[in-house]
């Protein structure tokens, strides 16, 4: 799978996504198919506004969410992996405007959130040792660490549910990990929506028309450009998000406008006319494709594709047409439907990665959010249960110790776990 990613704690998943890549791949968790005399057990608590659930260790889980309104703090706790019942829990934490934030395990032992415009570095027990107030009055959507321990994070440029607009330009921070304090800045002509992703010490940020690769110094912190390329060239195109990096491609969605409006899910919110894309970027050449996932106007996304690159596939979806669709890929990244469904997904993906299962969601408006285990080869449906939530996920799953995983909404978390009837 990846390589130890030297500026994260080394644990099954240390930040969202399980690492700066995005990879959403996990191994060695064992699967979730059930056996005859098996079946799928469902552990939740209201948790309003969760954002994600990390290890900061093998045995340590931690929860992030914020409050509700305009503007709100965060609160991390640390959580019973079993009942998810509070162990410990830190103050409550400055943000800022609201839009989800991250929480992730440093190689240094401590953990990191970013928030509204505020970061904050914590200790294992939730106190607090250092915090700092971002430069602009916008949110800040997460961060990345790269090997050198430096944090990453920069402005969210989009539209917010509470009415307020961003987006004319966008300023990356490197932040120093002793304390929080900002080492470097780089300002970008354009808004972006997205969150970054890293590998190494390249940062790529995927903005309203471009997508950037970003070199930050591993002493210095200082950041130089090392790559621009236009991505959104069709009539009707929208922009795209968080974009997971895999052999030297950029791998992300578009036509992500309409977020700002999710009532519980975001099924037909899509203002984009052109038909939503997996776009693939070549970090080196600047080459760009783009592929339809469903062929339909006013398509939305606010996540983004999973790849597996042992069976070569690439996953993508339109959440406001309810649509999940499987792709080969091929010489130069060009792509082959492999399968489709008609499925309401929309949050991040889950892979494991050994048993070729994919942990994707759907979505009934006046029921709950339910799991569908998925072939990643197939599409055929291996298994389903409700995550107990009344919303739709846009959130971060991740992987437990041992056929479990965790399911997080802005309502609820969950535990889903295979156990003997």
């Amino acid at each position: 799978m990846e390589s130890l990613i030297s500026g994260y704690a080394n644990s099954r998943w240390p930040g969202e996504d399980g690492g700066p890549t995005r990879h959403q791949r996990t191994r060695g968790m064992g699967s979730l198919r059930l056996q005859p005399g098996e079946h799928y057990e469902t552990t939740d608590r209201l948790a309003i506004a969760t954002t994600m659930v990390i290890w900061a260790t093998d045995d340590d889980l931690y929860l992030l969410t914020h409050g509700i309104g305009g503007t709100a703090n965060a609160r991390v706790e640390r959580i019973d992996p079993v009942t998810l019942g509070t162990l410990a829990s830190s103050e409550d934490l400055e943000g800022g405007l609201i839009w989800p934030g991250g929480i992730a395990a440093h190689q240094n032992g401590d953990l990191y959130v970013v928030f509204g415009n505020h970061a904050h570095r914590l200790d294992a027990s939730c106190n607090v040792i250092a915090s700092i107030t971002l430069p602009r009055e916008a949110p800040y959507n997460s961060f990345v660490i790269t090997d050198s321990g430096h944090l990453i994070t920069k402005d969210f440029g989009g539209r917010l549910p509470s009415g307020a607009t961003f987006g004319e330009s966008t300023e990356v921070c490197v932040l120093d990990p002793t304390d929080c304090s900002i080492v470097a800045t780089y300002a970008l002509t354009e808004g972006s929506i997205a969150r970054l992703s890293s590998s190494g010490q390249d940062v790529v940020v995927v903005g309203i028309d471009h997508v950037v690769v970003l070199s930050v110094d591993a002493d210095s912190g200082q950041i130089t450009e090392r790559l621009r390329t236009k991505y959104r060239e069709l009539p009707g195109q929208g922009y795209g998000w968080d974009p997971v990096l895999v052999d030297g491609t950029a791998w992300f969605l578009d036509n992500g406008e309409g977020s700002e409006a999710f009532d519980g899910s975001l099924l037909g919110k899509g203002l984009a006319e052109a038909p939503l894309h997996l776009v693939s970027v070549d970090l080196h050449s600047g080459e760009v494709n783009l592929t339809p996932v469903a062929g339909l106007p006013f398509g939305l996304i606010a996540n983004p594709p999973i790849v597996d690159p042992t069976r070569k596939l690439v996953v993508g979806y339109d959440s406001a047409n309810a649509v999940l669709s499987c792709f080969a890929i091929g010489e130069d990244n060009t792509l082959t439907e492999r399968w489709t469904r008609s499925q309401a997904h929309a949050s991040h993906l889950l892979l494991l990665e050994d048993e070729g299962e994919l942990v994707t969601f759907d979505f009934a408006p006046g029921g709950t959010d339910e799991m569908v285990l998925l072939d990643i080869e197939t599409g055929v449906e291996l298994g389903r249960t409700s995550t107990g939530s009344p919303v739709q996920s846009v959130l971060f799953p991740a992987p437990g110790k041992h056929r479990d995983f965790y399911y997080c909404s802005l309502s609820t978390v969950s535990r889903i776990a295979v156990v003997a009837d």
